[in-house]
């Protein structure tokens, strides 16, 4: 579907996206995350043909989007950070004035806006006044006006920025619909949003990708082996001892505490091995009662903050660690977290009446 490869733009000395390759498959929902400044959004407005690259090339669907720009677009909807909304229409004739900007023809146009009026909910204010619209619904226009003429990709630039938590939970249950029948590519720096909606997280990092794979896959990439945690009813060297007779343990590190009535220690496998049972034996066997035993995971969040620490900006290959794997669909049913930013910023409700919106209409 997109084909991105060596993508590089310089702004003189400085190389805001450094030769990026990726590819984005149909039917799926990626997310782009990365730092502020990482280069998300100078990534996003090349694939959308917005600025052009100093080097590298961008294919929409076999189409070049320097060669081909007018073919290339067509296929493309596009909501970047900052929507661009006029706040003196209302939101029907916005949608009226996108529809003519696409060129979509005359006789579909009231179909093709009442179906992305429907599908952002905004039928109920399709004739109020922009500049009377919440910041919630303003994001929502814009999202109607990506989806206008049915685009096969729709790319979104931090379609969550400023909202409070029950619009973000909203603009996610959207996003999860439009992946339904879109490829979708999201950019953010919000892990939580990120996790919730994509099947596949892109982290970039001083405008390299250092990783690519399903939430899921990048856990399991990251982790390198699977760290047990165990609390024991015993002495500290006597459950040393016991595990160090386990040919399959690669290292140990003791947790106990001074004091402590119960032995704690760390357990790292080799090679990924579920040794999990043979533990069970041994000490059941040396009689040191198990009272907890734990697998210790990465959060989306270690991996992230793994991955971008102690980039420098470079040219060429990138330094730091680089994961990458297949690509797998969640399950489309999961219902969004609830965890939101509660600092983001609260926008206030379309509350102004039908009646004051009609006096200021033109």
């Amino acid at each position: 579907m997109i084909e991105v490869t060596n993508l590089t733009k310089k702004y003189g000395e400085h190389v805001a996206v450094d030769h990026l390759s990726f590819r984005v498959e149909k039917g799926q929902i990626y997310g782009f995350l990365g730092p502020n400044g990482a280069g998300k959004s100078t990534t996003m407005n090349m694939l959308t043909g917005y600025i052009a690259p100093s080097e590298g090339t961008v294919t929409i669907d076999g189409k070049d989007i320097q060669k081909e720009p007018e073919e290339a677009k067509k296929r493309i909807g596009y909501l970047p950070e900052m929507p661009p909304l006029y706040m003196e229409m209302t939101v029907e004739e916005y949608l009226i004035f996108a529809a003519e900007l696409k060129k979509i023809p005359r006789a579909e146009q009231v179909a093709r806006i009442e179906k992305g009026m429907e599908m952002t909910g905004i039928l109920d204010v399709r004739r109020r006044l922009i500049r009377n619209l919440s910041k919630g619904y303003r994001q929502r226009v814009g999202l109607a006006q990506a989806v206008l003429g049915d685009p096969e990709v729709i790319i979104l630039d931090e379609p969550s920025v400023g909202l409070d938590p029950k619009q973000i939970i909203e603009i996610r249950d959207l996003i999860r619909g439009l992946g339904e029948e879109h490829t979708v590519i999201l950019s953010s720096h919000i892990l939580s949003e990120v996790s919730a909606i994509c099947d596949h997280i892109m982290i970039i990092s001083h405008g390299h990708l250092v990783a690519s794979d399903s939430p899921e896959g990048l856990q399991k990439l990251m982790s390198g082996s699977m760290e047990l945690l165990l609390t024991v009813r015993g002495g500290k060297e006597e459950l040393e001892n016991t595990l160090a007779q386990l040919q399959d343990i690669s290292s140990l590190e003791s947790l106990t505490a001074p004091g402590e009535d119960f032995a704690r220690v760390k357990v790292i496998p080799r090679e990924k091995k579920d040794i999990r049972e043979e533990i069970f034996y041994a000490l059941a066997e040396a009689h040191l009662p198990i009272m907890e035993m734990t697998v210790s995971e990465k959060s989306l969040e270690d991996i992230f903050l793994e991955l971008t620490r102690d980039q420098e900006p470079q040219s060429g290959e990138g330094k730091g660690r680089r994961l990458f794997g297949g690509r797998r669909r969640k399950n489309p049913d999961q219902t969004p977290e609830a965890e939101c930013r509660e600092e983001a910023e609260v926008s206030e409700e379309p509350e102004k009446s039908e009646e004051s919106d009609t006096k200021e209409e033109k």
